[in-house]
């Protein structure tokens, strides 16, 4: 049974403006996790007391790429400190994607993480599967040239699908190295370009992706909107609602 946390980006304007009101209402939202990307001030003591009033696991934080590559051990600490094991890379600039030196610096990264008793994961978009490393997808050339204890898979579905895969065959291909899944929903605009939506509201099969992370041994389906169209805590408080009635039906999530 997979647990439900949300990735913090989709209120990135609310927790500027108000980061402890924002996470209570997280957890009123009955959210169980939470995933950080930015701290916005808090020192990891003030993190951390926020997480035991509201009852919320630090279920992993996005932490970008030059942090996690040249203040490696600053950033393990203060994620140890607060709870959380999980240290992701989200995101690399079109000037980071030398392929061969990303790979070497991941498992560097994740030598340092497991010497502490981190964990490092990575964080897909679309254009690991558009781009090639070694005759493969960009995506599997990772994954292939950095072994899974030292690197492990956080699969951004909606980005799989959006690319033109299958997020349930993929998720199939890692299981048993993919702790977190992003659970996203989209519809392509008349351009092409993807507009992120509430769950239920989009075209992802997202109950085949909850019940192939839950058979390939996941652990947390994180909802995530990169955008909204309507105000953000409304989205995830819909979103919330869809996996309610998801699990009434039997699905394989914890609510």
């Amino acid at each position: 049974m997979l647990k439900i946390g949300l990735q913090l980006y989709t209120l990135r304007e609310e927790l500027e403006q108000d980061f402890e009101g924002t996470i209570r209402k997280v957890a009123e939202l009955g959210y169980a996790g939470v995933e950080f990307f930015h701290f916005f001030g808090r020192t990891a003591e003030e993190v951390n007391a926020l997480l035991q009033e509201t009852g919320l696991t630090a279920l992993g934080a996005h932490r970008p790429y030059d942090a996690m590559l040249n203040d490696t051990e600053q950033e393990i600490s203060f994620n140890l400190s607060i709870g959380n094991r999980n240290l992701i890379v989200p995101y690399l600039t079109e000037e980071q994607r030398n392929w061969d030196e990303v790979a070497a610096n991941l498992r560097k990264i994740g030598e340092q993480c497991s010497a502490r008793g981190a964990v490092l994961s990575y964080h897909n978009h679309d254009f690991e599967f558009i781009e090639q490393f070694g005759g493969r997808t960009a995506f599997d050339g990772i994954f292939e040239e950095v072994p899974a204890d030292l690197l492990q898979v956080e699969m951004d579905t909606c980005w799989v699908y959006y690319a033109g895969y299958d997020p349930v065959e993929y998720i199939h291909k890692y299981a048993g190295r993919l702790p977190i899944i992003h659970l996203k929903d989209m519809k392509k605009r008349e351009d092409g370009s993807a507009e992120t939506v509430v769950l239920g509201e989009g075209e992802v099969k997202l109950e085949a992706i909850l019940e192939a992370a839950d058979a390939a041994g996941a652990e947390w389906a994180v909802v995530e909107q990169d955008f909204c169209s309507r105000s953000p805590l409304e989205s995830v408080a819909d979103s919330m609602k869809w996996i309610t009635a998801y699990a009434k039906q039997g699905g394989k999530v914890h609510v």
